[in-house]
């Protein structure tokens, strides 16, 4: 039977570009395309010389999965061990979908010359059963990991923030809140929000203990009293929430926030903190609200928005 290196080599390209790519979007990784096409070449590189050598270190275990945490990296630059970690598995987990998908096709095809070497399939069989294999599993698994997204529990949603101001910081909780769309009118800062009880170290006691004289206008010479490093910092933000169609919220510019996403540390500067009186949750669990939006759409340019008066769930 003739073997078409070039042709191995593509095919190997694809159902490796196809099984990174899904793997990114069962990550929600910001994917990029550059890496996912070098890290699916250097997989079809190692699936070629697995065939063609007959050197047996190329079809160890091993070697197969330091090639996996190489394909990974490269495709996806995690970071952190833990993050890698997580990437690999469902890296594995894709592979194993797709690779019954094209069993199963290559089961009916029915080929009559095909070839295994090193755990490496070659043989008659067209580009087109690759393809078909890859679409195939990246249906069922897309399917598969949003039935699962669907049973999360809150809990696993809970992410933890650090607010700087003035050389001050503070550490709570809050819930990444996919409803949370509240952005300032002014600035176009996505808002988050928080109970008042944890601003105590950042924001002076007077302007906490008349919020709403603040907002309602009767009370102004709180905010004009204030030191100087405080004065631009406050505005009022419209929202509407159930209940409440047209709401009003103190907020205030911090330095920056700190949020721990996923294993990642993320920076925003262009942030403003919505002050809440009450008490978001019974239980204590959390202490703010942050729109998944914020943590998902970082890199996006603050200012962005058409609407002013957005929903969230307070």
């Amino acid at each position: 039977m003739t073997i078409y290196l070039d042709i191995v080599l593509l095919e190997n390209i694809v159902m490796n570009y196809i099984i990174l790519f899904a793997t990114g979007l069962a990550n929600k990784i910001n994917l990029k395309q550059t890496r996912i096409i070098i890290s699916s070449i250097i997989g079809a590189l190692y699936a070629v010389v697995s065939f063609i050598t007959n050197i047996n270190i190329y079809g160890t275990l091993v070697l197969k999965i330091l090639l996996s945490i190489s394909m990974v990296y490269l495709g996806f630059s995690p970071k952190g061990i833990k993050k890698l970690f997580k990437e690999l598995i469902i890296f594995y987990l894709i592979s194993f979908a797709f690779g019954g998908c094209a069993f199963f096709l290559l089961y009916y095809v029915k080929p009559q010359e095909i070839l295994s070497k090193n755990g490496i399939l070659i043989g008659t069989y067209p580009l087109k059963i690759a393809l078909l294999g890859g679409i195939l599993g990246f249906a069922i698994v897309n399917i598969t990991f949003k039935v699962i997204k669907g049973k999360i529990d809150k809990s696993n949603l809970i992410c933890n923030v650090k607010i700087n101001f003035n050389e001050k910081e503070i550490n709570l909780k809050a819930l990444t809140d996919t409803g949370n769309l509240l952005k300032d009118p002014i600035s176009g800062y996505n808002v988050i929000v928080v109970e008042a009880s944890k601003l105590k170290r950042l924001i002076p006691e007077n302007v906490l203990e008349n919020i709403n004289e603040i907002i309602r206008g009767e009370r102004e010479e709180i905010l004009i009293n204030l030191e100087n490093i405080y004065k631009s910092r406050f505005r009022i933000i419209p929202f509407s929430s159930l209940g409440k169609e047209n709401g009003l919220l103190l907020g205030f510019r911090p330095d920056y926030i700190l949020v721990n996403y996923e294993e990642e540390d993320i920076k925003i500067s262009n942030i403003i903190v919505g002050i809440y009186e009450k008490n978001i949750t019974k239980n204590e669990a959390y202490s703010a609200l942050i729109g998944l939006d914020i943590l998902k759409n970082n890199n996006r340019k603050q200012g962005d928005f058409n609407e002013y008066n957005a929903n969230v769930k307070i």
